[in-house]
Parts: C-alpha cells; structure tokens; sequence
C-alpha cells in the first residue's frame, strides 16, 4: 500500500501555519524551528519561499491585512460611511488576530494588500475632494485608532474582584469589578463612540474644505 503523500510545503501553507501559531501563542513563539515542526519538514526546506523569519512575519501580517474588505471604497458609498464600514471590517480582522498587531503597527513597508489598503483609503479620500495633505492624514488618524483598539481591551483589564477596589482609594470605581464580564459589549460600545467621534469632526472639517473651495 502506497505510503498517503505528505502535504506539499506552499507559501500559503507556511504562512498560515505561521499566523496559526502567532494567534495561539505570540510573536515570542514563532522560530523557523518551531514553524518547520508544525509543518513536518526540515527547517532547511523553509528557506526555499522566504529568507528569513521576518519575511514570514510580514507575510502573516500581510495575510491579515489581505482580510479587510475595501469594496466601499468602490462601490458609491460617500466617504464618511466607506470610512465607518472599512475601519469596522479593519478592526474585525485586527480582532481575530491581535498578536500580530505589532507587525501591522510598522506600517505598510512592502506588503501589497497593505499598499493596497492604504491606497484605496487615500485615493477615496483625494476623490471625494479632501486636499492630498488632509487626506494622508485621515489614513494616518484612522489606523492610530483602529489598531490601538485592536491591542486591548479596556474592559477586560479591570480584575473581577470587588477587593481589589478599595472605596477609600478608588472612590469612583465600586463597579469595575462587572467589566470583565462585559468586556465584548463595553469594548464595541467604545469603538463605535470614538469611531463616530472622529467621524463627527471630519465631516465639520470638510463642511470647511468644502466652503472654501
């Protein structure tokens, strides 16, 4: 009987084993050694489709990036609602992925869905008629945002244990000990009031840009 073939060793495959294993246990976690383990090959055989472990790093975040949806860039939607669907499909797919973050926050570098990405952002914005300048600055503003909401949550950070807010210190935060538990809804309520926020203030800027033209 014929011995059942061994998966064949692809780009796609190495990166997302890698992006596997960044997600469960970190950037810290990821050598060639361990990926070459995890794939069932000779670490040697890894050097054929990238260099070195920062190109695989790249390659990952890139594979994170390739899942935001651009298509309200294209599709008619005025500006400001493009800006509020792509920064909502941006954060679901920093969410899903967060150990990687720290890569992605370096920016764009020579990953083609993150050109891609930061492309469709500006040349949407350039189009619905805010200066190159302002422009390049909504696309810096809005990835600050994004990703800073991706790294934690806020919530999740307050223990859930009534002694560790002791009223005499922390007079303000008898209740804190109840975020954990309601970390998803406190979190997404936080993005969507800073992400309508920031939206709030582009839109009387370019009330602005526009009246001035």
């Amino acid at each position: 009987m014929a011995r059942p073939r061994k998966p064949l060793l692809s780009t796609d495959r190495i990166v997302e084993t890698a992006r596997e294993l960044v997600d469960a246990e970190g950037l810290a976690a990821l050598s060639t050694r361990r990926l070459a383990a995890q794939l069932g090959v000779s670490g040697p055989s890894l050097y054929n489709h990238f260099r070195t472990k920062d190109e695989i790093l790249e390659a990952v975040a890139d594979s994170v990036s390739a899942l935001v949806d651009l298509s309200m860039f294209e599709d008619g939607r005025d500006w400001r609602t493009a800006l509020h669907d792509w920064a909502v499909s941006y954060r679901t797919a920093l969410r899903a992925h967060p150990n990687i973050v720290p890569v992605l926050a370096r920016g764009p570098g020579r990953r083609p869905a993150a050109l891609r990405l930061a492309d469709a952002v500006y040349g949407a914005m350039a189009e619905a008629g805010w200066p190159p300048a302002q422009a390049t600055s909504i696309g810096a503003l809005m990835r600050y945002f994004i990703m800073g909401s991706a790294l934690g949550s806020f919530a999740g950070g307050f223990v859930d244990d009534a002694g560790a807010y002791d009223p005499a210190d922390y007079p303000h935060l008898g209740q804190a000990h109840l975020l954990a538990e309601k970390q998803e809804k406190i979190d997404e309520r936080a993005f969507e009031t800073g992400l309508t926020a920031l939206l709030d203030g582009l839109a009387g800027q370019y009330e602005q840009v526009r009246s001035a033209e």
